[in-house]
């Protein structure tokens, strides 16, 4: 259940509450694609860097190791160890991204495994079967995600497609969470809003799904590759049609930048690979930008990462030493990044939250939004 405490014009502040805990909000989800965060970070780190809610992969984890074998072992919490909320994606975007070679139909999509090659169908039943097993929290629905751009024509079916998809979907989890021998029979169910960068196809969209009156509404197909200024077009589009007591995720995105500007248009939930992959990299956010610690000028710098910084890497460790680490390709190296940009992010999603309990969000957004983003 979703409860707003406050807005400050379009910015809500408020709380997600599930059977896993109560989410504040606005919130980041912290990407643990097969169960851990890539760059050796587990579920049980996950505390030390402020995370609230974890989110794992339908389509990876039901090719390795097994979604029925999860389900035997416990569900998704046993498994990982991580006891707050879980959020699977519904193996849509995967399906559309990875398989080379798919097939679309009405009943679902075929396609081969880019793991071993093997065949796979995948369609509403079979993702909310794989998610149910799962025992996750939240439960995306499935939905044919296009590429971008794409031909007005073609985002229309695919958009019409989603919804017919998500009334499946939302009959089968009905059907699921009613089975004694299910993991979590308080799993909740969000709708995909999608239609492109076409204003009015994602209207009519958002005006049908918001009908099915589920758990929470994501915004899909966004972030891959559109200008940011066309993203923030569709959102305040769509904002408007989006239900007020309902939790709102924009999916995979994005850089501090573009969270700040979503969380100003009325979205309260967010996701994105690219903290831990470019920490990775050695590629570090803090108040005053972004560094690269590949840098010549952090070879001797005794300071950490960000002065000021309460993360387990800040505390503990120098910029020489982690490039040193990266330079000697120690694994540790990226371990220390990825836990200094994910508590720089669940930290952000604080100072946004503070800013919106204490009215002064539109003052933090001046000062931000554009700095966060910067390379230095």
């Amino acid at each position: 259940m979703y409860k707003l405490i406050k807005n400050e014009e379009n910015a809500r502040r408020g709380e997600f509450q599930t059977v896993h805990g109560t989410v504040q909000t606005p919130a980041f989800m912290n990407v643990a694609t097969c169960g851990a965060i890539k760059g050796a970070v587990s579920s049980y780190d996950l505390k030390d860097i402020g995370c609230q809610v974890q989110l794992c992969n339908t389509y990876h984890l039901h090719v390795r190791p097994g979604d029925e074998l999860i389900k035997q072992l416990g569900g998704l919490h046993k498994f990982t160890g991580w006891d707050g909320p879980i959020l699977t994606d519904s193996g849509g975007f995967q399906v559309f991204s990875l398989a080379t070679l798919r097939k679309i139909k009405e009943e679902g999509v075929s396609f081969n495994s880019h793991v071993d090659g093997r065949h796979i169908f995948m369609g509403p039943e079979e993702s909310m079967r794989i998610q149910s097993n799962l025992g996750s929290t939240v439960a995306m629905a499935f939905d044919e995600c296009v590429e971008n751009p794409c031909e007005y024509s073609y985002a229309k079916e695919a958009a019409e497609r989603t919804v017919r998809w998500l009334k499946r979907c939302k009959a089968e989890m009905d059907k699921l969470n009613s089975k004694p021998d299910t993991v979590n029979k308080n799993q909740l169910l969000f709708g995909i809003n999608q239609g492109c960068t076409y204003e009015d196809l994602r209207i009519e969209n958002m005006k049908q799904i918001a009908e099915l009156d589920l758990d929470g509404y994501a915004i899909g197909g966004l972030a891959v590759g559109e200008p940011k200024e066309v993203m923030y077009r569709v959102i305040t589009a769509v904002e408007p049609f989006m239900p007020k007591d309902k939790i709102r995720y924009l999916m995979g995105v994005g850089t501090p930048g573009n969270i700040i500007e979503a969380v100003s248009r009325g979205v309260d939930l967010f996701d994105c690979v690219m903290p831990s992959r470019n920490a990775r990299h050695g590629h570090l956010f803090t108040h005053g930008g972004i560094i690269n610690l590949g840098n010549e000028k952090y070879k001797d710098d005794l300071l950490p990462i960000e002065e000021g910084c309460n993360c387990p890497t800040c505390q503990k460790f120098s910029r020489a030493y982690i490039r040193h680490l990266f330079k000697a390709k120690e694994m540790l190296a990226m371990r220390l990044c990825v836990m200094h940009n994910l508590y720089f992010y669940n930290n952000l999603m604080k100072e946004i939250r503070d800013a919106l309990d204490n009215g002064c969000f539109a003052q933090y957004k001046e000062k931000y939004v554009d700095l966060l983003d910067t390379r230095i």
